[in-house]
């Protein structure tokens, strides 16, 4: 499924998000043409185009890309984007069958969350030394700690061995703590 995310800052210098992708479902024909779009943040409004052909999908693509153009939205490099870093401490070094329950509940929570508000992707999760590192790529991280505290809570997932961290994109290896405070000192390894 490819997808198109655009941004651009409103009068107000306001962060919005606007993007787009094409669905089909396993052997059908037909698909959906989706349009997410809404403030950085705060739940997304979504308008589908349904029974959708490929070719039409790319008529669409073209059409979004041009409109987003049209009114000041654009991708963001990566390059420009900051980590967001989800770590849990762990009782083993490589995790227990319940630490691989959390990490696929954690991602999958947070796949969704982040993603309906524009604040950025689940590029990976690992296990390191007694630590689960989930590594998101945000345009706007002090919005995602925010938004991770409450997926997290209301994921009943466990909260209280969490902890979060940002980092420049060129610079994960200088993880500084954003929850909980007072900082402490941060390492994925």
């Amino acid at each position: 499924m490819a997808i198109i995310r655009t941004y651009r800052l409103n009068e107000k210098n306001e962060l919005q998000f606007r993007e787009a992708w094409f669905q089909q479902f396993d052997d059908e024909e037909l698909g959906q043409f989706v349009i997410n779009h809404g403030a950085v943040g705060h739940m997304s409004k979504t308008n589908e185009v349904l029974d959708v052909t490929a070719d039409r999908a790319d008529e669409l693509f073209a059409g979004f890309v041009e409109t987003c153009t049209a009114e000041g939205y654009a991708e963001i490099a990566n390059e420009d984007q900051s980590w967001v870093i989800v770590q849990y401490a762990l009782k083993t070094a490589e995790g227990t069958e319940r630490d691989h329950y959390l990490e696929k509940k954690a991602v999958e929570a947070l796949t969704g969350h982040l993603a309906w508000r524009g604040l950025g992707t689940v590029e990976s999760s690992d296990f390191g030394n007694r630590k689960l590192n989930i590594r998101i790529l945000s345009p706007a991280p002090k919005l995602a700690v925010n938004a991770i505290k409450v997926c997290i809570r209301e994921a009943k997932l466990d909260f209280t061995k969490m902890s979060i961290a940002t980092a420049a994109y060129d610079s994960i290896d200088n993880a500084r703590m954003a929850h909980p405070l007072p900082a402490k000192p941060f390492s994925l390894n």
